[in-house]
């Protein structure tokens, strides 16, 4: 036996497409090698004879760590007030804690300064190989004004060309560069031009019409952030950017899975129209999990400031004083959970959108690749209930 091989049993083995029962993983030098349904002889009688390096899962699931595509802040923390790298080490940290190993950092509506900055401090924390730090997402500030949600409105202003060479820079500086986008303050050139640099654009807070949000989404727009919320919704006549968000092949949606953001009917009849209309494998979808985590993730603080205003934690609510959501109290683990038992899913398939389908929004897997090959650091043990998740190695670098 290799020195450096591990095995892990006693538990569900999620390997990105498929939930394997009664299976043992195998890494070696770090990284999966092989899922086997039955060990082989030679390996059973090792086991047998304590001879491997086994793991005992004790029922709970092997998978992939989680890849959340918007994450706010966390550890007490807002990306908008720490734009740096100990403010995204920080953050990444208290995600990967909760079962997220990989994130986008997502800065919300802010000065032209201030998105500067987190472009220049995730460019530096990617140098340094922070873990966890996949790129940047800019929620903001090119938005629309009357879809603004918890977004400061004296911030959002159309694209000007400054703006333009500032996200055409990063974007080839970025493994990833997400940019949500509202139709309103973004033109089509605009986005004609991110788009071929290379940046994920989305379309969000904003009051689109279907025809304008499937016109953007054939210049190149492939996703819709936070479905349902902060967008023109989809009525008999006006279907909306909900509507082309379910229509549209090319387009996928993050969603808030918290049972909060989204109705858990209407999450099931976004699911179910979304069936069949990915250009992903299955089990993957058009939808994927996003937190839309804030300040308090991986903390117990029940309140906290974001740009002097005050925002309180209730409830699995975070709000503003007027009653406003402020992005989610929610891990992705509870978002797998609720997307499961709203829509009545195989547990596979809501995995899947907190495992995969962001990671080949991204392009980080492509067709039906798997998890072989993956890093055992970047895996995680979620609890056979749902209740939790964490990383297999409590720092990046496995010390077993």
């Amino acid at each position: 036996m290799i020195e450096t091989d591990r095995f892990y049993g006693g538990g569900r083995i999620f390997d990105g497409q498929r939930l394997h029962s009664d299976s043992v993983a195998q890494f070696s030098g770090g990284r999966l090698v092989r899922i086997y349904s039955q060990l082989p002889k030679h390996l059973s009688e090792q086991l047998s004879e304590n001879q491997l390096d086994f793991v005992d899962l004790k029922g709970a699931f092997l998978s992939p760590g989680y890849l959340d595509l918007q994450v706010n802040g966390g550890d007490g923390i807002m990306l908008n007030e720490a734009p740096t790298i100990t403010g995204l080490q920080r953050i990444a940290s208290a995600h990967r804690r909760l079962g997220a190993v990989a994130i986008l950092p997502t800065l919300i509506t802010d000065r032209p300064e201030k998105t500067a900055q987190a472009v220049q401090a995730v460019q530096q924390a990617i140098a340094a190989g922070v873990p966890g730090i996949v790129g940047l997402h800019l929620e903001g500030p090119h938005l629309a004004l009357s879809r603004k949600g918890a977004h400061d409105g004296a911030l959002i202003r159309p694209m000007t060309d400054t703006d333009l060479d500032l996200l055409l820079q990063a974007a080839a500086t970025l493994p990833t560069l997400m940019v949500t986008i509202a139709p309103e303050n973004v033109s089509l050139q605009q986005v004609h031009r991110l788009v071929q640099a290379g940046v994920l654009v989305s379309l969000g807070h904003s009051g689109t019409d279907f025809e304008q949000a499937m016109a953007y989404a054939s210049a190149g727009v492939s996703c819709v952030t936070h479905l349902f919320n902060a967008m023109s919704q989809m009525g008999n006549r006006a279907p909306g950017l909900v509507g082309a968000a379910l229509t549209a092949p090319g387009l996928h949606a993050g969603v808030i899975a918290d049972g909060i953001h989204v109705h858990p009917a209407s999450l099931r009849a976004a699911w179910m129209a979304c069936v069949g209309k990915s250009a992903l494998p299955p089990p993957t979808g058009k939808m994927f999990l996003v937190s839309d985590a804030m300040a308090p993730a991986g903390t117990d603080m029940d309140e906290f400031q974001l740009e002097g205003r005050r925002i309180s934690r209730r409830n699995g609510r975070l709000t503003l004083a007027d009653g406003t959501l402020a992005g989610a109290d929610l891990d992705l683990t509870t978002a797998v959970r609720n997307l499961q038992h709203s829509c009545d899913l195989p547990l596979d398939q809501a995995l899947a959108a907190a495992v995969t389908t962001p990671r080949q929004v991204i392009g980080h897997w492509q067709g039906d690749s798997t998890a072989l090959g993956m890093a055992e650091v970047d895996f995680i043990r979620i609890q056979a209930d749902l209740t939790s998740a964490a990383p297999l190695f409590a720092s990046p670098t496995p010390t077993a």
